[in-house]
Order: structure tokens, then C-alpha cells, then sequence
């Protein structure tokens, strides 16, 4: 058995899974000569969410990222993560837009793609496997890992031979919740080992406090190259330590090779850089093992957590982990992964605070069962699928091949506001997100979020509050935090704060003088049957109809998006729209009128 390869994940998969992705390139540069003088397989620096955080939260641009790690590593491979027809958007991309894109990436610097796709659907890879090679770069194909009565080691042995066949260069198996068992690893491992030559590589996350055991069962059956993160960005829902698994393997078979006091010296780098993005540290960041039941990843989990928290509903949250396995079963259990965790997670909190299953259908969702994100594993619920499409027909061929060439158009639509062939392939990828960069680069306008963040306040129709304050009763003094409010009752105010760090619940009285017709916000209280509300807070994303228009019930009015997923309002009954309180971009609340219909009209 040859040694051991590590792939660190320090630069990309571990400060997303535990900072939010919020990691700025000028705290990744300082540490690169060291990273360079390790020896690791590769480092994995691009990718995933780092695409979209650079360009909605850090106002940097990721093209230029990636080359200043490029030259900053000359000696390491650089690895990105790439969901296949996806790319690193929320929808399937023009064949001819995934072949401009890995085009660019390989020559700004990648040199290993991970492609993977979220439904294992391996049509959805095709492309971008071929447009790798092309580029003479090495092309891992990647198999995501899930637990469901349809997922076998017989179909993921199946799934990578015929990735192999289609030109993968390596084979990866992506445990991204932390669900593999040591007993599960050496299965699988094994039997992958005895039916393809090349290499596997096992990317698992530690979220279930399993990913070392699994990482040395899979070692002792084959595998040769495995993920690992140095150990100040590492355990919770990103991997396990990188000096960990060195001193295990050294002295065996297995040794690394890799030097355990220049990974320290590493280690102590990261250490005092977390510091610095405290206010982005997930709350999963220990052992959790409810993983392993419900299936939810880490990442998504603090998703949930922060929508329910917004609307007043986190004691529900243990519904919502009930909910979505049902989701997931409805959909044909679709590996929880980026897009398909954020689909299922968006759909199961809005069966559990609407107070009706599938009430609400997200747009994502009603793609999802048509098939535009490719053919789930296992047959979707036949009633569902018909609530959702209606008449349409469910798409059986690759959904790429109903996509017509994209490149063309979108240079026209963004037009000299893109200066140079990356700059296209920003907006291509999120098109308002990156048209506001670009926009506010050419301004001078760019200004990331700030690492220490203001004072948290309340708005309400006597204006700005505090939220953090001290309390003194009789010579005693309390830290109070208000931490959540929900204003649905128009009666009571429940408020959720922490006392001392204790958590606490508090209801209030309105008191009159105050406006019980207003929302915080300034829109109206819901109460007449033409009233159009969210089912949970987010943004407006489109306005369907105009003043006067006349609108059947359940037509669509409003678009709205949470957790990146979309949602169409419908209209609850019949007439005219009177007033629309909303504008594009605006943030909004279930306890808000956003559109009124009159009836009479």
C-alpha cells in the first residue's frame, strides 16, 4: 500500500462549514508559503459557496481570489468543488456556459475538479467532465453519500464505474453529513476498491464525531486519498483535523509524510484568524449526533434554526427535523446536499408553519418535481407532483438539453459593465447579486460587511432600539438580549431574550396608545380576506402585478425568496389589487399585509 494523500480543506469546505464562508482572501495570503511548503495531494481553495460569499458578503471579487492563490502556491495542486451542470449556481447552466466556465477556472489556476451532483444523477456531469479533460486537467468525479431504502453500495459501485467510463480521473465519495459509520465505510470502500483502479478519495464531514474512524477504516481498505481540515477550522460539521490523522498514520504503512510541527505552526495561524470572524461562527460547531437520524446536515441545520428564529417559531424546530425526512421522502429521497437540502429544508418549515402540508409550494420545489434538477433516486409522490405541476409534463431527458446556448445573451444583457471574460461568468453565475458587484466596483463603492457588527437594534414606529442592554433591580445588575420577537398576535408581544445567558421567553401586553393596525415595519396588520402575507420571512424578489389589475384566486402575485429558494404568493381570493406595500429587494414578515386585494373590484 502506497502512502496516504491528504486534500486540505482549510481555504474552502472547513471556515464554510464553520464561519459562514466568510474567510477574506487577506487572512488566507499571509499563511500560503507555509501551506506551499507542506506536500499536501491538494488544497482546496474554490468553490461551493465561496463563488457567492465573495461577491454578497466580502465584495471581493473570486476570479481575482483564485489567481493570487494561484501565484501564492506555486508548488500545490488547487482544487475547487463544482455541482456539475450547476456549476456554482441554483440551476442547471448551457452546455456551452459550463464549458467557458471550467475553461476559465483551469486557466486562473485549478488544477483538480471535484464535480459532483446533488441528485447523483451522473447525465449532470457529463459535460463538465468532458470540458476538465479537455482542459488536461484531472477530473474527480464525486458520489454523494446518503442513507435511504434506494441508496446501496450495489447502486454507488454502479454509478462509479459508469463515472469512470465517462472519464473521471479519481473517484470521491462526498459524506457530507457525516453519515458514514466506520461498519458502512468498510463496506463501501471495499467494494468500490474491487471494482475500479483508480483512486478513491473520502470526504467526510465530522459532524457525528465519526469522520476519524471512517478516515482510518477506509485507509485499511484502499482508499488513498482523504479530506482534512488543520485542526483550528476543524471537528463540528467541517472534517477532521489534518495533525490528527498525520500522527495516526505515522510510523505505519500509511504515513503521510506531511511534517506535524509545520501543521501546528499552521494550526496556530488559523487559531488567531477565527478570532476575528467570531459573529459567523455556527452554533454546530460540537459532536452532534441527531445527524444520524434525521439526516440534516450541520450547515443546514443553522439555516432552520435562523428562519424559525426570525418568525418567532424556533420552539418548533424539533417539527421540522420530523418534517423533513417526509419531504424527503415525498421527493424521492434526494441526497441533502447543496441545492437539494436547501429545496427540502425551505419546503418542511413551510409545511410546519403554515399549519398544512404542502400549502405552499416553492418554486424550487415545483422545478424539482418536474424534473429540471434531473431524475430523482427513487419514484416521487404521484399526488404531489400533480398539485405542484398541474398539466405540465414532467421532464424525462437531460434537463440541459432543453437549454438552448446562453453565452451570447448574456454578455448582451450585462453589456461593458463586464470588462473582461470573468466579469461574464459573475453575472452569468448570479446575475442580480453580480450585477450590483460590478456595478459597485465601477462606482468605487465596494464595501464588505464588517467583521465586528453594529449594535443590534429594533425597529418599531417610536424608532431605533437597543437590544443589548443592562437591567438594574434592586442593586442587581442583568444583561438582557433580545435575541427574537414575534408581533402576529396583535394583542401580545412574545419577545425571546437571553437573561444572564440564560434563555427566556416573555410575553407583552400592547399597550394602548400604541397602533395595533402597523407592523414593526410600517405595513398594516393582516385581518381582511384580500390580505396578501408571506408564509415566512425573506425578500421580494418579483412583482407579478401592478395597481388595478384584475386577479383570480390563486394566481401568483408576488415572488419571495429565503434560504436562496423561491416562492410564489398566491392570491387568496378574487378581485382587484388595491395597494401593494413592497418594492423589489424588500425584506418582509408573515405578521405584514404585503399586497391588498378588494374583493368588490
Amino acid at each position: 500500500m502506497s502512502k496516504v494523500f491528504i486534500t486540505e480543506t482549510v481555504l474552502r469546505d472547513a471556515h464554510q462549514s464553520l464561519l459562514a464562508t466568510r474567510l477574506r482572501t487577506e487572512d488566507m495570503l499571509p499563511i500560503c508559503s507555509e501551506l506551499d511548503r507542506v506536500g499536501f495531494w491538494s488544497l482546496e481553495v474554490w468553490g461551493g459557496a465561496t463563488f457567492d460569499a465573495c461577491l454578497r458578503f466580502l465584495k471581493e471579487d473570486p476570479w481575482e481570489r483564485l489567481r493570487q492563490l494561484r501565484r501564492a502556491l506555486p508548488r500545490t495542486r488547487l482544487q475547487m468543488l463544482l455541482r456539475g451542470q450547476n456549476l456554482l449556481g441554483y440551476r442547471h447552466y448551457s452546455d456551452d456556459v459550463v464549458r467557458e466556465f471550467v475553461r476559465l477556472a483551469a486557466r486562473e489556476g485549478i488544477d483538480v475538479f471535484r464535480v459532483f451532483d446533488a441528485l447523483n444523477d451522473i447525465r449532470n456531469l457529463e459535460t463538465a467532465i468532458a470540458a476538465v479533460k479537455e482542459q488536461g486537467k484531472h477530473a474527480q468525479a464525486a458520489i454523494c453519500y446518503t442513507v435511504s431504502p434506494v441508496h446501496t453500495v450495489d447502486l454507488y459501485v454502479e454509478q462509479a464505474q459508469a463515472l469512470v467510463a465517462m472519464g473521471a480521473d479519481s473517484i470521491a465519495i462526498k459524506d457530507m453529513a457525516g453519515l458514514l459509520t466506520p461498519a458502512a465505510t468498510v463496506e463501501l470502500i471495499s467494494a468500490l476498491r474491487a471494482s475500479l483502479t483508480v483512486p478513491l478519495h473520502l470526504h467526510s464531514h465530522a459532524t457525528a464525531g465519526l469522520a476519524e474512524m471512517c478516515q482510518l477504516k477506509a485507509v485499511e481498505h484502499g482508499c488513498t486519498h482523504i479530506d482534512t481540515a488543520i485542526s483550528a477550522l476543524a471537528g463540528g460539521t467541517s472534517h477532521a483535523p489534518t495533525e490528527s490523522m498525520v500522527a495516526a498514520l505515522r510510523g505505519t504503512h500509511y504515513d503521510t509524510g506531511l511534517d506535524l510541527e509545520l501543521l501546528q505552526e499552521i494550526a496556530a495561524y488559523f487559531a488567531e484568524v477565527r478570532k476575528k470572524y467570531r459573529q459567523f461562527e455556527s452554533p454546530f460547531t460540537g459532536v452532534d449526533t441527531r445527524v444520524q437520524v434525521n439526516q440534516v446536515p450541520g450547515g443546514m441545520m443553522s439555516n432552520l434554526a435562523k428562519q424559525l428564529e426570525e418568525q418567532g417559531a424556533l420552539d418548533r424546530i424539533r417539527e421540522v427535523f420530523d418534517e423533513i425526512p417526509r419531504v424527503r421522502r415525498d421527493l424521492g429521497y434526494p441526497p441533502l446536499v447543496t441545492p437539494t437540502s436547501q429545496i427540502v429544508g425551505t419546503q418542511a418549515v413551510l409545511n410546519v408553519v403554515t399549519g398544512e402540508r404542502y400549502k405552499s409550494i416553492t418554486n424550487e420545489v415545483k422545478r424539482y418535481l418536474q424534473g429540471g434538477y434531473g431524475r430523482p433516486p427513487a419514484s416521487v409522490d404521484p399526488n404531489l407532483q400533480r398539485r405542484a405541476i398541474g398539466s405540465a409534463q414532467p421532464i424525462e431527458a437531460r434537463p440541459a438539453d432543453l437549454l438552448g446556448p446562453e453565452l451570447a445573451n448574456l454578455a448582451r444583457d450585462i453589456g461593458d459593465l463586464a470588462e473582461s471574460d470573468t466579469d461574464r461568468m459573475i453575472y452569468a453565475m448570479f446575475p442580480e447579486v453580480g450585477r450590483t458587484f460590478l456595478q459597485e466596483r465601477r462606482e468605487g463603492r465596494l464595501q464588505p460587511e464588517p467583521l465586528t457588527p453594529p449594535a443590534a437594534t429594533l425597529s418599531g414606529e417610536r424608532g431605533e432600539v437597543p437590544t443589548e442592554f443592562k437591567v438594574f433591580v434592586h442593586g442587581e445588575s442583568y444583561d438582557v438580549h433580545i435575541t427574537g420577537a414575534n408581533f402576529n398576535d396583535q394583542r401580545k408581544r412574545r419577545f425571546y431574550i437571553t437573561l444572564d445567558g440564560v434563555p427566556e421567553e416573555v410575553d407583552l401586553e400592547v399597550l394602548s396608545g400604541y397602533r395595533r393596525d402597523v407592523a414593526p415595519s410600517g405595513r398594516p396588520i393582516p385581518g381582511k380576506p384580500g390580505d396578501v402575507v408571506a408564509a415566512m420571512p425573506g425578500n421580494i424578489v418579483d412583482i407579478l402585478v401592478q395597481p388595478g389589475d384584475t386577479v383570480k384566486a390563486g394566481q401568483g402575485v408576488l415572488v419571495t425568496e429565503a434560504m436562496k429558494m423561491e416562492s410564489e404568493i398566491q392570491a387568496p381570493i378574487a378581485g382587484k389589487v388595491a395597494f401593494i406595500h413592497v418594492k423589489k429587494g424588500d425584506r418582509v414578515n408573515p405578521n405584514e399585509v404585503l399586497l391588498e386585494i378588494d374583493p368588490a373590484g
